[in-house]
């Protein structure tokens, strides 16, 4: 596995991984609309040139926000890596706070985030029918069958 910064490889496959993964690049949050293919970013590449692990992220004033974070394969360590990788750029860049957004029904991404030291800090209701104004194909049904409504914005405070 190799770890590149997203300009380093090519655009097409950066665009094609956010296609297969949330049916486009653009992410829709309430705190921005983003093409993620054009954001910074660093992925994990497997020996088959695969993109196995992506993050994109954002840093504005002393906030750090991840946009996205992808691991196509979970219990390896490549999203805690990516993560960790993040956190340290803004770091170095001053930031407060690292934070990110995600939705009610993502089990997952809250158990995930909240062991590597993150605490909900806002409840966004009724968020994702906003975004879906924007973004149609965001479905009304998530993971384990809850229906997608509220964003959780979930933040870590830097030293």
């Amino acid at each position: 596995m190799n770890t590149y910064a997203v300009e380093d490889l090519p655009r097409n496959k950066i665009t094609e991984f956010f296609k297969l993964q949330w049916g486009s690049p653009e992410m829709v949050t309430s705190s921005g609309i983003y093409d993620c293919s054009a954001l910074d970013g660093i992925t994990v590449v497997n020996e088959e040139d695969n993109i196995i692990g992506l993050i994109t992220y954002i840093i504005k004033d002393k906030e750090c926000e991840i946009i996205s974070l992808d691991s196509m394969e979970e219990g390896k360590g490549i999203g805690t890596s990516l993560v960790q990788e993040v956190e340290n750029l803004a770091i170095k860049n001053n930031c407060k706070i690292l934070k990110l957004i995600t939705t009610n029904d993502n089990l997952l991404a809250l158990k995930f985030y909240q062991k590597r030291g993150f605490i909900l800090s806002k409840i966004i209701n009724n968020a994702v029918e906003r975004a879906r104004k924007l973004k149609p194909e965001i479905p009304l049904i998530g993971n384990d069958g809850i229906p997608i409504r509220d964003e959780i914005e979930l933040v870590k405070v830097l030293n």
